[in-house]
């Protein structure tokens, strides 16, 4: 994997490619809350042999980007645009999981015909969302944090400098995940937070802050993958997003929580290919 830094409109980006230039398909990769842009270890060697060549960046506040609390998801338009246009990537396929997935989705919806496909997994709809119980079926340490991720930053980070990690987020699937095939998330959330808790603020108050573009916008084919017991963000979301995204297509996933979702990357892979 080469890293790279880049002077952007938003400070310094850190961003990452993994795969040939030449390669059958780039897809970018959105990555979720705390962490860093790597793209998903599991699933990389698959890559390679179907000829996908991954980019991805850090959040401002993770990695090696600067840090900033006005960052909205419409942002990552405008980022996913130029580390593409740095990096000699013409079209490609957008992909996020857990808050990576709005990311994704604000691509699709502004970058016209460079974006040819975008999957949101375990993704959040808009704080918004009309006729959406956002906190219904989110485990009680999501709530609190996300609630007070509403009043502002000073609130958000006295509330996460007190927080203790709570095993109610994960099913026993997720930890199984965790533990196993997808061990990997957790270097790269400790990662995101090794710098300190930035890029947390700034995830958490642009998730419920407007968005800046409307998911009804996105004219791209789009899946969205979800599992039934997912605690980090319900399913319901995805729900949501179904019925409100134009020609989205659902894979919903019985058992799996916000982890072990992850198990369809293959699947999905294949699906990018499908639709490059």
């Amino acid at each position: 994997m080469i890293v790279h830094d880049s002077e952007t409109d938003q400070g310094i980006v850190r961003w990452r490619e993994q795969g040939d230039a030449d390669a059958r398909l780039t897809a970018f990769w959105h990555h979720g809350t705390p962490g860093i842009g790597a793209p998903p270890t599991p699933l990389l060697d698959a890559s390679e042999e179907l000829g996908i060549r991954w980019l991805s960046f850090d959040r401002p506040g993770y990695g090696g980007s600067s840090p900033t609390d006005s960052w909205s998801i419409v942002d990552a338009a405008a980022v996913t645009q130029h580390v593409a246009d740095v990096a000699g990537a013409g079209r490609f396929s957008v992909v996020g999981h857990s808050g990576g997935g709005p990311h994704a989705l604000a691509c699709a919806a502004l970058l016209g015909d460079r974006v040819s496909a975008a999957v949101s997994v375990s993704g959040l709809a808009p704080y918004d969302a009309a006729r959406l119980d956002w906190f219904a079926g989110m485990y009680d340490g999501g709530v609190a944090e996300l609630r007070t991720a509403v009043t502002g930053a000073d609130a958000l980070r006295a509330f996460l400098e007190d927080l203790d990690d709570d095993p109610a987020m994960f099913t026993e699937a997720d930890i199984e995940a965790l533990e196993g095939t997808w061990s990997s998330f957790g270097g790269l959330a400790a990662a995101g937070v090794a710098e300190g808790l930035g890029g947390v603020v700034s995830d958490n108050l642009a998730y419920v802050n407007p968005w800046g573009f409307a998911v009804e916008s996105v004219a791209v084919p789009t899946l969205l993958v979800h599992g039934t017991d997912d605690r980090i963000v319900p399913v319901s979301h995805s729900h949501w997003l179904e019925q409100h995204v134009p020609g989205v297509h659902l894979w919903e996933r019985p058992g799996d929580g916000h982890i072990s979702v992850m198990g369809a990357g293959f699947d999905v892979l294949d699906w990018l290919i499908a639709h490059a």
